[in-house]
């Protein structure tokens, strides 16, 4: 007979206890909604507290993005100094969910056409700016875990395609400086992996156990994402996952993505995937130059459709580990931004969420072959493996289990 040894009670297991795949969001206006009084509902209409009630929904990782100074702009969205995000970070921590720091490394927002050096570093000769992103990264995770925030995913920049750090706004303009085309000079392509090395430095550094993403959003030009990730491998950078921004009102149709992401894995570079922002209108356009609206109509239906779809996609990838939505806690104005979101995943009217929010868990869901084991689903006396698969009866292999809340070692 096998011996159970009890390893250690639990009133509660862990939000992610192993948990392979992560779903949840980009939250970075949070605390600027609770700020500004906005309440947060369930389905029913009641009033919740936003990252417990996340959590209770399926929902195990939060992304927070993190500008170097961001009182240089005037946009009220860009707010996510170091302050705030060690705050929200560490809120999301005590959730026992998973953080994903996205680094800008910027004043501003950083995407493919704007990646501005800050202000503050814009004297600064290539050489001093590798020194200066090692240390400011560096700074800033040793602050994040003496705040309790150590983050679990770290984003060395946000949507890098073309690199990043290209000088200010004012000096280079629509000049080609510093950028990296797929037939950009050499030297740029240097610059921007010294960059790239400098930062991955000191993530290994201050957060050994922290995953580090490379994001592109080249996710409809598969050959120009696979020249970007071919010459991170030759460039021997240091990173742990693939990820992906995919938008269909500006990245094509879902067979669009699934053709990304089979050029990714048929590539072999042993690297994860996430979709670190992802979001399906519920009423209006987003503004881009895909109309996907005969499959999925702008409605409260047609969004959850899309998600829906977008997840049975992604399950059908084991690669893919990851699924963030963009800004889905937008919830009405009340002045915090000077717009909102048309994909976000509140009703503005009502605070409640809309039909998606409920569809994301099921990107952890059984079918899948992962699982997030929550209290809610460990107190029905069948066994679990610690990935959060359930089993068919008692273990027959040694191992940790969880049964009933508690780790049990079989030996």
């Amino acid at each position: 007979m096998r011996k159970l040894l009890l390893l250690l009670l639990f009133t509660e297991v862990t939000t992610m206890v192993s948990a392979q795949k992560y779903v949840g969001g980009d939250i970075s206006m949070l605390t600027k909604y609770e700020n500004a009084g906005v309440v947060y509902k369930d389905k029913n209409g009641n009033a919740v507290q936003p990252l417990p009630f996340f959590k209770e929904q399926g929902l195990n990782a939060m992304r927070v993005r993190l500008f170097v100074d961001p009182s240089q702009d005037n946009d009220k969205a860009v707010c996510q100094d170091l302050e705030y995000v060690k705050a929200l970070g560490k809120r999301i921590k005590d959730q026992r969910m998973a953080f994903m720091l996205d680094f800008h490394y910027s004043d501003t927002w950083a995407d493919p056409g704007k990646q501005w050096t800050p202000d503050a570093w814009k004297t600064l000769s290539d050489a001093e700016l590798y020194e200066k992103i090692y240390e400011y990264s560096k700074d800033c995770l040793q602050q994040l875990k003496d705040a309790g925030a150590t983050p679990d995913f770290i984003q060395t920049g946000n949507e890098i395609s073309y690199g990043m750090m290209w000088g200010t706004k004012a000096a280079v303009g629509s000049n080609t400086v510093n950028r990296c085309y797929t037939n950009s000079p050499e030297a740029n392509w240097t610059r921007f992996f010294n960059l790239l090395k400098k930062a991955g430095q000191a993530c290994r550094e201050e957060c050994p156990n922290a995953k580090i993403i490379i994001h592109s959003e080249r996710t409809p030009k598969p050959s120009v994402l696979t020249d970007f990730f071919d010459r991170m491998k030759n460039a021997e950078i240091d990173y742990d996952i693939i990820g992906l921004s995919y938008y269909p009102e500006h990245h094509g149709n879902l067979a669009t993505l699934e053709t990304a992401l089979t050029s990714l894995e048929n590539k072999n570079y042993g690297k994860d995937i996430m979709i670190v922002e992802t979001g399906y209108s519920y009423a209006w356009s987003i503004g881009g130059e895909y109309d996907y609206t005969v499959t999925y109509p702008y409605t409260e239906e047609g969004q959850r459709q899309f998600t829906a779809d977008l997840i049975a996609k992604l399950n059908g990838h084991s690669s893919v580990k990851g699924l963030f939505w963009w800004w889905p806690e937008d919830n009405g104005n009340k002045g915090v931004t000077s717009s909102w979101w048309n994909a976000a995943l509140y009703n503005h009217n009502t605070g409640q969420p809309y039909a998606a929010f409920y569809e994301l868990k099921n990107f952890n869901d059984g079918s899948a072959g992962m699982q997030i084991v929550r209290s809610t689903d460990n107190k029905d006396g069948a066994w679990y493996t610690l990935d959060g698969r359930k089993l068919n009866g008692t273990p027959q292999t040694k191992g940790i289990y969880i049964k009933n809340n508690q780790k049990i070692i079989v030996r």
